[in-house]
């Protein structure tokens, strides 16, 4: 009886033994995948640079206390202890997660998720068979042997349950500029061709786009959600009555709008008519646009006064005396109130909110129509001021001395979440992948919650110019390809519906 004892402990010693040289060592031959593994971990990912080297270092620990006799029952102690951490943090995966990452290496690799569960569980029993084996052959009370084994894995389990509860907080809260990515948020459907690379989106009307060329900035082209049928519209300008200099169109609702910042002039026709009339003359310059209702526009200007940039709306009356309101202490001055005021304007087509996202710095807003402050969140970049070097010219302008750390693209906002095009790579990721692709960071705007990430694949070397998301669709506008994705569960979940939060920042 005492030699199969022996033989079992013995065995169950080698198998550890075996089991973690083997994690440890695949572990190390592709550590930055590992650590990119563990970044993606929904229980790790706010610890990936401290896990990823523990994990290893305990693994070959453990290896050596199970390699010299003397050491064997702390080993064993530690390899139960250890695998019944890795349980579970299986189940915690498995039952609370959005969605389920890579293994963490080895042979483990090859299991599938509950294969994986079922096989660490039985790593615990006969860990801890032999624990109570060994304590007994080494003259320890059972009581006392059983004790430090159930206070150990027990300690485990509450430390990967608080890493997971923290992770969590600091991935949404307080994210240390480390990324998530969404397992399979969007999947590919189709394509189709466009003429050339000088397509944007206007907007969209139920599932139907509309696309404006900057090369051919009167056309207007409807394409339906099957991405088969392209009606091209030309819409009617009087171009020699107004000296535009880069138009732009927008769709919202039943309307299309035409307006170009240097000129003071707003134009509005039915999408149906290619005939138009002006709805703005004179009112204000401005560089951004965004179409709120039937009768109010958002709009980024400069002030007059501060020559700062500034957020305002034009409220449309029929009587033809607009009324124009600027909101100066919105955009908050950080050097010059100009470059570092710098971002992109958009409103949320199904709820009532108007956002705005800086280039600069890890900040957004979140407004309501009356462009009164309700939220200013940050993203999960760490760059709070503006990384920027303004040169003061004798003609009083100013201009950029050296090129900016960009940390925002153009973010549109679709049913309470905000779709940022990251400028930045966050900590733990690949380069190559980086390179390869455009990476769109998602936020709860009402929470400041960190949904996660995803990425928009590179066509022939050309990355995302423009996109729009829909309820089912996320369409993107890659080099002369209009692209369209579906949108999965694991997204769609976080859509909010069409009432919004109206309470406003002190």
């Amino acid at each position: 009886m005492k030699n199969i004892q022996t033989i079992f402990i013995k065995t169950v010693s080698c198998f550890f033994i075996l089991l973690f040289v083997y994690a440890s060592v695949s572990k190390l031959l592709d550590f930055e995948n590992f650590q990119v593994q563990i970044a993606q971990s929904p229980l790790l990912s706010a610890y990936a640079g401290g896990i990823s080297y523990a994990v290893i270092i305990v693994e070959l620990i453990i290896v050596l206390l199970l390699t010299f006799p003397s050491r064997r029952l702390i080993g064993l102690y530690l390899s139960t202890a250890l695998m019944s951490a890795f349980t579970i943090y299986i189940f915690l995966i498995l039952n609370y997660s959005d969605f389920v990452p890579c293994s963490c290496g080895g042979i483990l690799e090859k299991m599938g998720w509950t294969e994986h569960l079922i096989f660490n569980i039985l790593c615990v029993v006969i860990g801890g068979l032999s624990v109570l084996i060994m304590g007994r052959a080494n003259h320890k009370t059972h009581r006392k042997t059983a004790l430090i084994l159930g206070i150990s894995n027990i300690l485990s389990c509450i430390l990967v349950i608080v890493l997971f509860f923290k992770s969590e907080y600091i991935i949404k809260q307080e994210n240390n500029f480390t990324r998530r990515f969404l397992m399979h948020p969007i999947l590919k459907v189709k394509s189709m061709d466009l003429e050339n690379h000088s397509f944007y989106f206007a907007g969209a009307k139920n599932e139907e786009l509309y696309l404006a060329n900057r090369s051919l900035p009167q056309n207007l082209l409807a394409v339906d959600s099957l991405l088969k049928k392209a009606v091209n519209t030309k819409i009617d300008l009087e171009l020699s009555k107004y000296p535009f200099k880069k138009i732009e169109i927008k769709v919202k609702d039943h309307h299309y709008y035409i307006y170009d910042g240097n000129v003071p002039i707003i134009l509005k026709g039915k999408l149906c008519n290619t005939q138009n009339k002006v709805i703005s003359s004179n009112d204000a310059f401005f560089d951004q646009l965004e179409i709120i209702d039937s009768n109010k526009i958002a709009i980024r200007t400069l002030s007059s006064q501060t020559r700062n940039l500034t957020l305002g709306t034009i409220l449309i009356n029929h009587n033809g005396k607009n009324q124009v309101t600027l909101h100066p202490d919105l955009l908050e001055k950080q050097l010059d109130g100009f470059f570092d005021s710098d971002g992109y304007l958009s409103s949320d087509p199904i709820r009532p909110t108007v956002n705005y996202i800086y280039s600069y710095r890890n900040q957004f807003l979140v407004m309501n129509h009356s462009m009164q402050l309700i939220h200013r969140w940050r993203t999960i970049d760490t760059t709070k001021i503006a990384q920027i070097k303004v040169t003061s010219l004798s003609n009083g302008k100013s201009k950029m001395s050296k090129p900016a750390l960009k940390v925002n693209g153009h973010a549109i906002v679709y049913r309470g979440l905000l779709f940022n095009p990251a400028q930045l790579r966050g900590r733990h990721e690949s380069l190559i992948r980086w390179k390869e692709s455009k990476v769109i960071d998602i936020y709860n705007t009402e929470s400041q919650e960190y949904i996660g990430s995803m990425y928009i694949d590179n066509i022939k070397n050309n990355t995302m110019s423009d996109f729009r998301i829909t309820d089912e669709h996320l369409y993107a506008i890659i080099g002369n390809q209009l692209v369209q994705y579906k949108l999965t569960q694991s997204l769609k979940k976080h859509f909010k519906n069409g009432e919004a939060e109206n309470r406003v920042s002190e």
